[in-house]
């Protein structure tokens, strides 16, 4: 027979447990966290001292108790004093955060890339100096536990090995090994594609809380997809599962695509795909200013626009139907560029899905926008880069400034 969990294994889950609770929850109460963890006062109170020993927490009176007598100290996650380093790498644009524990963000910067698709070196430079800079602002004591970041493209998992990113042109590129070593932390930087990170942002932080089975959809040049399934990412055998863009939906004469193949969601329902339809002139606006042009347009009264937008629409239906057959999510939510998309085709979208898609997956899908906006990438990158601090705390933590 197996043997069971030892006293420190326990002890260590129980520290784990948490500190997640802190850092996802927020402030609370050791009365909360016993209630929530069901474990007794005393238990709390030694679990909370050893993680405010190893800096991780710290306890305050509330700022507003409202109620007569002694007030309940809280726990609080050390959100200035411990922190990752959150990047993102778009198609156009690079983006680095810090951001603390709790969810914080400290700090932020980010570039224009002057052309599609820089150099995995140069990009490794422009962030690994961005948090240079980032890390010259933290206070005094202030430690960095971990560091994350958003590619699109093919993410190997877990050794972060970027087999193929169509949209900006990287094939077989060692870009988390690059960073991690431009960075000089000491701690690698960890890697997963954006789409993957939206969905565990929004699982975690945004509009997804309390879901365990949802779909986030991504959508820039191109359209990726991440799924969440009884609470965990779904990432597949090697990491390339929730390739959503690359779903065959219009075989026959097909839009070529980036992954050298015809008829890919990306490619009927893409960024290119609306704009092209839509008639914009070379050198309009393009992202979500661009589609936001298209949408207004159409809202309008533009025949050009509302065709290329309901065009658009039915593809990104289709694909979206094929989706709630597979996963049966009870929550699909659309990032990126797409929130806009959706909204200026939501009654054709879901008139396609009461249409196509089987009757006991559709009847408990819902459909929302992202809530984190355009912080979602880096707060999925940040998730990550949380995950071995969450994992064991006292493994990876470093002792509070002038403690014990």
């Amino acid at each position: 027979m197996k043997a069971g969990p030892s006293q420190e294994e326990i002890r260590r889950q129980n520290l784990s447990t948490l500190l997640r609770h802190v850092h996802l929850g927020g402030p609370a109460s050791r009365a909360v966290l016993a209630d929530r963890m069901g474990l007794n006062r005393s238990t709390i109170m030694a679990l909370v001292t050893e993680l405010t020993t190893a800096g991780l927490v710290r306890e305050e009176l509330p700022r507003e108790t409202g109620r007569a007598g002694r007030p309940s100290l809280v726990v609080r996650p050390e959100s200035v004093n411990r922190y990752v380093f959150a990047f993102d790498v778009g198609v156009d644009y690079l983006a680095a955060a810090r951001i603390g524990l709790g969810g914080a963000f400290l700090d932020h910067r980010e570039t224009v890339a002057p052309r599609i698709g820089l150099h995995p070196g140069e990009t490794a430079a422009t962030l690994a100096g961005f948090a240079a800079e980032m890390r010259d602002t933290a206070p005094p004591g202030a430690v960095c536990v971990g560091a994350g970041a958003a590619v699109r493209g093919m993410i190997r998992h877990p050794d972060g090995l970027v087999r193929s990113a169509f949209n900006i042109g990287w094939t077989q590129e060692g870009f988390a090994e690059d960073l991690t070593r431009r960075l000089g932390l000491g701690l690698p930087v960890l890697l997963d594609n954006e789409s993957n990170l939206g969905a565990l942002a929004e699982h975690r932080r945004g509009a997804g809380i309390g879901c365990q089975d949802l779909v986030y959809l991504h959508g820039d040049i191109g359209i990726g997809g991440g799924v969440i399934s009884g609470g965990r990412l779904l990432r597949g055998h090697s990491g390339y599962g929730g390739e959503v863009g690359h779903m065959l939906v219009n075989p026959r004469g097909g839009r070529p695509c980036s992954c050298g193949s015809r008829g890919c969601l990306e490619a009927e329902a893409g960024q290119n795909a609306l704009l092209e339809a839509a008639r914009r002139p070379v050198g309009a606006a393009t992202g979500r200013a661009g589609i936001r042009a298209v949408v207004d347009a159409a809202d309008r009264g533009d025949v050009t626009a509302r065709t290329a937008l309901h065009t658009v629409g039915d593809w990104l239906a289709v694909g979206i139907v094929n989706l709630i057959n597979l996963y049966n999510p009870a929550l699909i939510i659309f990032g990126g560029t797409l929130p806009e998309i959706y909204l200026g085709t939501a009654a054709h979208i879901r008139s396609r899905v009461n249409t196509h898609a089987l009757p006991a997956s559709r009847e408990v899908a819902r459909f929302r926008v992202c809530r984190l906006g355009d912080r979602t990438l880096l707060t999925g990158a940040a998730e990550l880069a949380f995950t071995h601090l969450l994992t064991d705390p006292l493994a990876h933590a470093l002792p509070a400034p002038g403690g014990s």
